[in-house]
């Protein structure tokens, strides 16, 4: 059985919060793909093709793991590529409400899809892309928050 999941986001930038979700999906699904949602309303400070490329290399080593990104109904992309499952992190009960209305809205539109929540460590619990590109931005310490080529690419923007 070859049972896949998707981890959608906007993952601007990737973190190493959204890391430890993906270790901890990898536990339960043969194939995870962390793919980037393209959103028309938000302005990320990062291209689609930008994040896609540092998820691919934060990921090189999980060898069941691939990136890619889509437009439009999550839940339309999720049948298309044979994925019954979305993984989403929690974080805080701030996140909860959210998440559950987005899940239940897809669960609406597409019964066949089922979400399923992710809590990261609890050293990541605070941890998100907004705080990280103000630390960043500040010219703060990124270490232990982001992968590497990550603390480098926001370095480069914020110079």
């Amino acid at each position: 059985m070859n049972r896949v999941a998707i981890y959608p986001g906007t993952f601007d930038p990737i973190t190493n919060g959204h890391l430890d979700v993906i270790r901890r999906a990898l536990t339960m699904f043969d194939r995870l793909i962390v793919t980037v949602a393209i959103n028309d309303r938000k302005s990320p400070l990062f291209t689609a093709q930008e994040r896609m490329d540092m998820i691919r290399t934060a990921t090189r080593s999980l060898k069941r793991v691939s990136v890619d990104s889509f437009q439009g109904l999550l839940v339309n992309y999720a049948i298309g590529r044979r994925a019954p499952v979305v993984i989403r992190g929690l974080r805080a009960i701030s996140d909860f409400e959210y998440e559950l209305q987005m899940a239940l809205m897809n669960r609406n539109l597409e019964p066949k899809v089922e979400t399923i929540f992710l809590m990261p460590s609890e050293k990541y619990i605070y941890l998100n892309s907004g705080l990280v590109k103000e630390i960043a931005r500040f010219g703060g310490d990124l270490g232990g928050l982001v992968p590497p080529i990550v603390a480098a690419k926001l370095r480069r923007k914020f110079r």
